[in-house]
């Protein structure tokens, strides 16, 4: 299956009980789906070992036996940063440009909080990450809903949708899902150049969410949306990570980036100042440095063995699922499935996955207005518990067929 040998055995099974994991904790399980008898594929973090040189690194961290306030604006730590994002991206920062945060949807809400005012509206395009929704209710702004368009499962944007919220004079920010999560498109140059022209026209400011922004499958060309043009520079705020890209979502440690000068000022005020969001995880830091300089090997091998599990689950939904379609992905490591055609309605389909196949996915209802009767899976794992997930659901769907 694979054209040259790999470094990394994708296939052993680590067991995460015990560990506090979010995703296998059977205390969180029982609490969250009000079970723990089931295969959890929901959360989006992988189940394979971290690169070899993160580990080192947290173990030398480790030797040093004390764990106190750290610095992030080191030289290594910003070479790490402005290096990698030159090296796999083609964009040349400026480190003045980088600034912490302790998550991407924290840095959101402050973002929100900065640049719009209560009653000022916001633009997103579910079915999309949940928390976007959160994040500009929960601040008391008004959320605008851009719906993506659905046609021969595939997603493209709805322009002239986008368009005439855009010029709304109380649309203040969009927010950015690229590449998209649950959909799993990677948008192309022209679409995001359009969404961006619109945008400007319109001075309505961007958020661009690329966490999965290395995750990008053969054949499928991921463009960092402020790398289009110097007047997206400027208009960009990207929220950066590498949580998603090398399995280190628990340390916490993510980078935000503004090249304008006074919006970078405004923001790094937020963060500061009002949040008090100051000192970096220490393991966080280690482990990016780490990751960026010297983790391309593990990313290049991870990335084949998860489109190979894409290939397995395609083959699998194809055969032995013909009343559920398959969206083709073009990155991330989250499949989404249709299964509208199994004739359940939302609540129904739940209960079945949790109950009678005994799997836990997310629902694509927590992703808005178009995520009704579809399923997100979390492939990064190994084949053989991808496969235990899908051979579940069959023989649940056998049980349940008179």
């Amino acid at each position: 299956m694979f054209r040259f040998k790999m470094k990394y055995n994708f296939d052993r099974i680590i067991d995460r009980f015990g560990t506090n994991s979010v995703k296998w904790d059977k205390h969180f399980l029982k609490e969250k789906f009000e079970t723990d008898d089931i295969l959890p594929l929901w959360v989006a973090d992988m189940d394979f070992q971290c690169p070899k040189p993160v580990i080192d690194a947290l173990k030398r961290r480790a030797a040093d036996e004390i764990f106190g306030y750290s610095l992030y604006k080191t030289p290594t730590y910003l070479d790490a940063v402005s290096n990698w994002m030159k090296r796999r991206h083609g964009w040349k920062i400026d480190s003045e440009w980088i600034i912490f945060s302790p998550g991407i949807v924290p840095a959101i809400y402050m973002i929100v909080q900065t640049f719009t005012n209560v009653g000022e509206k916001v633009i997103i395009q579910p079915p999309v990450y949940y928390p976007f929704f959160s994040a500009v209710e929960n601040n008391g702004r008004i959320l605008l809903t851009n719906q993506l368009q659905y046609e021969n499962r595939r997603y493209t944007f709805d322009f002239d949708d986008f368009e005439a919220k855009a010029k709304d004079p109380l649309t203040k920010l969009f927010i950015l899902c690229s590449p998209h999560n649950p959909v799993g498109r990677v948008w192309t140059e022209k679409e995001l150049r359009r969404l961006g022209d619109i945008c400007l026209e319109n001075d309505v400011l961007i958020i661009s969410d690329e966490i999965h922004h290395d995750l990008i499958l053969s054949g499928y060309k991921h463009t960092l949306f402020s790398t289009i043009s110097e007047d997206f520079e400027k208009n960009t705020i990207m929220c950066t990570a590498p949580s998603k890209t090398f399995n280190i979502a628990g340390l916490k440690t993510s980078n935000i980036i503004i090249p304008d000068e006074k919006m970078r000022e405004s923001f790094s005020n937020t963060i500061s100042k009002r949040n008090s969001v100051m000192s970096p995880n220490a393991f966080g830091i280690v482990a990016l440095i780490a990751a960026y300089n010297e983790g391309e090997e593990w990313l290049d091998q991870v990335m084949k063995y998860i489109e190979a599990n894409f290939e397995f689950l395609k083959e699998f939904v194809n055969e032995k699922l013909p009343n559920v379609d398959f969206i083709e992905p073009e990155g991330t490591y989250l499949a989404w499935l249709d299964c509208n055609r199994l004739g359940m309605d939302d609540e129904k389909l739940s209960d079945f996955m949790l109950k009678k196949a005994k799997v836990a996915l997310d629902d694509g209802k927590i992703f808005g207005p178009g995520g009704v009767g579809f399923e997100r899976i979390n492939i990064g794992c190994p084949r053989s518990i991808l496969k235990e997930c899908m051979n579940r659901i069959v023989n649940a769907l056998k049980e349940k067929s008179p």
